[in-house]
């Protein structure tokens, strides 16, 4: 049977992040990738300049219309910029059920640019983390999510993942990837166990959709049917050859992609 994963998210018109980078990674990791769009953003390698949120009942009628003929086997979140785009993808996930869902809760382009509007917080860790097997923050946003200031190191890395298990979350890998730090640590916690997983640095700036292809690369692991632990491994592994690759590409005069296909090409 085909491994079947959606992702409910904004649209990069610059292709290397959001439901593009979505997209390119279901493909790279072997599964069949559908889409429901949240947002249209025009954004390229340099910075968002516009974002268009798509009506709820829009986002609805694109998961009924998926959920109703796909067998859906992972489902990645990614962009929600406003409160009621929130409301529909919880809705959604309710009625069709979905299973292993990878949250990752995005707030802030690579570039700067905030992606989520201050009041949809609150939303999403009431309406979205509960519902979600794996919540995907980098540092910044578990600083965002928690309250607290950005971790400085595993521990408090790992003090921000306890918290917000004890406010619903059923998993959290906290990216430590923004660390002034040699090796890029991330942490697994759920509330019996931690996993970390290390990676060393790579010197480039082509990083932009690297936590948009991570969150992906999980979905795809899940809808394959691997275990999360299996799922974290393999795509972290994905997304650090992505990154080493990335400056095989030349894209815009920004921070530019991981190289999705470079397995490939």
């Amino acid at each position: 049977m085909t491994a079947i994963a959606v992702t409910i998210a904004g649209s990069d018109s610059g292709g290397g992040a959001g439901i593009q980078a979505d997209l390119k990674t279901f493909s790279a990791c072997g599964v069949y990738g559908a889409s429901v769009v949240t947002a249209i953003t025009a954004q390229n390698t340099q910075g968002v300049s516009a974002i268009h949120d798509v009506p709820p009942h829009v986002i609805a009628a694109q998961i009924d219309a998926v959920f109703s003929d796909l067998a859906v086997a992972a489902v990645k979140i990614g962009m929600l910029s406003v409160p009621l785009a929130i409301g529909a993808v919880a809705a959604g996930l309710d009625r069709w059920r979905a299973t292993h869902v990878v949250l990752d809760p995005v707030m802030v382009a690579s570039s700067g640019d905030r992606l989520l509007a201050p009041e949809a917080v609150a939303l999403i860790k009431r309406d979205l983390m509960p519902r979600a097997l794996l919540v995907t923050p980098n540092l910044h946003e578990a600083a965002a999510l928690t309250g607290l200031p950005v971790a400085q190191n595993e521990s408090e890395m790992r003090a921000q993942a306890d918290a917000l298990i004890a406010i619903g979350a059923k998993a959290v890998l906290i990216k430590g990837g923004h660390a002034q730090s040699v090796q890029a640590v991330d942490l697994l916690v759920t509330p019996s166990a931690v996993a970390r997983f290390t990676a060393e640095k790579i010197d480039t700036k082509n990083t932009h959709g690297t936590g948009c292809t991570l969150s992906s690369a999980i979905a795809a692991g899940l809808a394959r049917g691997g275990t999360l632990a299996a799922a974290v491994a393999d795509a972290k592994a994905y997304v650090t050859a992505a990154i080493a690759a990335a400056d095989e590409l030349a894209i815009g005069k920004g921070r530019g992609p991981t190289h999705h296909f470079h397995a490939w090409w």
